[in-house]
């Protein structure tokens, strides 16, 4: 299974929320757990919110929200200046996303420390070329609900589809009962 969306959207406060609403209704659709959409929420906050603070003004900016048997990957695309030369995003083990306590981590980078504990994998990529910025990728493990439809979904296909070997073969019309 793969689903795939992708959102246009103006640099904008209310973006947010829209983006937001949108992401989570898609999750709970297919059963995730909603300790995970929380998750998936609050990380997708803070990227988005990053584009506000930091992308260049009357800029749109972009997310994609895919999930592929299990995994939700988000991307939050930006076309901003990118990070200043004194702030890294993806600092050395152990200064941020390692559990140290948060008032350790320094205000600038509080979004960051919270995308990192709640996803299992951020990364941020500067983007070159005419459209210049920067891309937030965000994975996160799905946990499905009971009887989800889309941890039945992510299952992997039988080669003989509903036509297993362990199902009784239909009795032809002609066949003796």
């Amino acid at each position: 299974m793969e689903i795939k969306l992708s959102l246009s959207l103006p640099r904008d406060e209310i973006s947010i929320p829209v983006v937001r609403r949108i992401c989570t209704q898609s999750l709970k659709v297919l059963g995730v757990a909603q300790e995970c959409i929380d998750d998936v929420e609050i990380a997708l906050t803070e990227a988005c919110v990053n584009v506000l603070l930091h992308a260049q003004d009357d800029d749109e900016y972009e997310v994609s929200v895919g999930v592929d048997n299990g995994v939700a990957v988000i991307e939050v695309s930006d076309r901003g200046g990118g990070f200043d030369g004194d702030f890294d995003p993806d600092p050395a083990p152990g200064v941020i996303g390692d559990g140290s306590p948060p008032e350790s981590v320094p205000e600038r980078g509080r979004g960051i420390f919270l995308m990192r504990a709640l996803m299992d994998q951020v990364r941020f990529q500067r983007v070159d070329g005419p459209y210049s910025g920067t891309r937030v990728h965000l994975e996160k493990a799905l946990v499905w609900e009971e009887s989800a439809p889309g941890a039945r979904l992510s299952r992997p296909r039988n080669p003989l589809g509903p036509w297993r070997s362990d199902r009784p073969s239909p009795r032809a019309a002609d066949e003796p009962v």
